[in-house]
């Protein structure tokens, strides 16, 4: 198992370089000048202009300005942002709370919904529920997010009333960032009217961000369910007399869950890319639209940072989904 590990570990590190290689190459064909971003409508003459690319190190070709990238990412270091001046980690490490917090009750409202529904369609294979799940699930994925995020937000926020337009907290509420959770620091300080506009907050976001995550647990729930329900050793246990819902739960779930658990952690990267456009949609002060916001000041040091440091949690996941799948099923390891 200890081999395994470190052989899952030192395929990271040429995964990270291309990465950074890749985001940087990337950023650097976006169109437009940082400096003159940051001189605004003010404007610049061209002396102060080369001054600031020399300062910047925006002056240099670009494989120089790459290693002296790389070397400050090795030496841990990810750069200061061109407009705050403040360090590019210390940002990401404030603004990532709010991203995990979306990102999790999205992924718990993904499983709490997507299982049972591929079970059910499982269940019911080629009757009028499994066509109506897996016809939900298909809508589900095939949904734009920017247009599924506004639709909810003109009914529910702006029609009904029910939900806020955006952000995390009301404006006259206010709870003590001492985790960055917020809806932990509300609980521990016993907030129970901030944790309550909390959950309202967060609802209509989580919902649009579990959306695409729910429809391919369904669908890879239904699949793998029905695969091991034709299986000899689940037809063995119906032969034996055993319920039809002690062969299900017991005998078949247990093993159809193996893909599935490997396609949930698959969907972090999903919901780490969709939260870019849900948290610009709800003004979700997380990850996401912190790098929206980089893209249009072209601040390169945000945005390499940015992506090199959320595709490392993307490839620790993916990692650890991994080793998970190598322990429920011990011959992938010997096999690997």
């Amino acid at each position: 198992m200890i081999a395994y590990v470190l052989r899952r570990l030192l395929l990271l590190l040429p995964a990270l370089a291309g990465l950074s290689l890749l985001s940087f190459a990337l950023i650097h064909l976006i169109p437009g000048d940082p400096v003159e971003a940051m001189a605004g409508a003010r404007g610049l003459d061209a002396g102060e202009h080369l001054r600031l690319l020399r300062q910047l190190r925006l002056d240099l070709p670009l494989p120089q300005q790459f290693l002296h990238y790389l070397g400050g990412v090795l030496g841990g270091s990810f750069g200061t942002s061109y407009f705050t001046h403040n360090a590019v980690l210390a940002e990401f490490l404030q603004r990532l709370p709010a991203t995990l917090e979306l990102s999790a009750a999205a992924m718990l409202l993904a499983i709490a919904v997507g299982l049972p529904a591929g079970i059910a369609a499982a269940l019911h294979r080629g009757r009028w529920p499994d066509h109506a799940l897996m016809s939900a699930c298909l809508a589900g994925n095939a949904l734009p997010v920017f247009w599924w995020g506004m639709l909810l937000m003109l009914v529910f926020s702006v029609q009904l009333g029910w939900t806020p337009v955006s952000g995390r907290l009301s404006p006259l509420l206010w709870v003590e960032p001492r985790s960055g959770f917020l809806l932990w620091d509300a609980w521990r300080a016993g907030d129970f009217a901030a944790l309550g506009d909390a959950l309202r907050h967060m609802l209509l976001p989580a919902v649009v961000l579990a959306t695409v995550p729910l429809a391919v647990i369904a669908r890879m729930t239904r699949s793998a369910l029905l695969e091991v329900l034709g299986a000899g050793y689940v037809r063995a246990a119906r032969a034996r007399g055993l319920s039809p819902r002690r062969v299900v739960w017991v005998h078949a779930l247990r093993n159809a869950l193996l893909p599935v658990v490997t396609v949930t952690g698959l969907q972090i990267g999903t919901l780490l890319g969709g939260a870019i456009l849900t948290e610009t949609i709800f003004s979700w002060p997380g990850i996401g639209q912190w790098m929206v916001q980089a893209i249009h000041l072209r601040d390169y040091p945000v945005l390499q940072g940015a992506v090199l440091l959320v595709g490392a949690m993307v490839l620790v996941v993916h990692l650890l989904v991994d080793l998970s799948y190598a322990l429920l099923n011990p011959r992938i390891r010997h096999e690997s």
